[in-house]
């Protein structure tokens, strides 16, 4: 039997983030919301599916982890845009990473068109990149990946 000092172990990092984002509504709302600042009926609008209650809950969860701002634009009635904050916008790797995923996984009927580079035309990749050495670190060189 464990001492009464036992602690269990603190999260860790994808465990945090998870609990801050983790859901399919919140990171929804995060991918629409890249592209710019949006009103509560807009994102209603570019989210087909979700009830206005559940959105009303994950913008209001995603402000209090500091994800979105909420900017008033009319005082009576008090109304809200919503945007990203710094923060938030840092997620937009994590959900390109996520696409990808998708695309390379089977997105099926619903497959989202992939990025592509305006100047070319070409679809665009998701890669690991060292700056150091100036090149794309490949999935198959496992020694050079750590996980955290």
């Amino acid at each position: 039997m464990g001492s009464v000092t036992d602690q269990p172990p603190a999260p860790g990092p994808l465990e945090e983030a998870l609990a801050r984002v983790g859901d399919r509504w919140s990171l929804l709302v995060v991918d629409a919301l890249l592209e710019g600042p949006r009103r509560f009926n807009e994102l209603s609008q570019d989210l087909p599916g979700i009830a206005s209650n559940v959105l009303s809950q994950r913008l209001r969860h995603l402000e209090a982890e500091r994800i979105v701002v909420a900017r008033p634009y009319s005082g009576r009635p008090v109304r809200f845009a919503y945007e990203l904050s710094a923060e938030g916008r840092q997620l937009a790797g994590a959900l390109r990473l996520l696409t990808q995923w998708g695309l390379d996984h089977g997105a099926g009927a619903h497959e989202p068109a992939a990025p592509e580079h305006e100047a070319c035309g070409s679809v665009l990749e998701v890669r690991w990149y060292c700056p150091t050495c100036d090149r794309a670190v490949e999935e198959d060189e496992p020694a050079t990946l750590r996980f955290l």
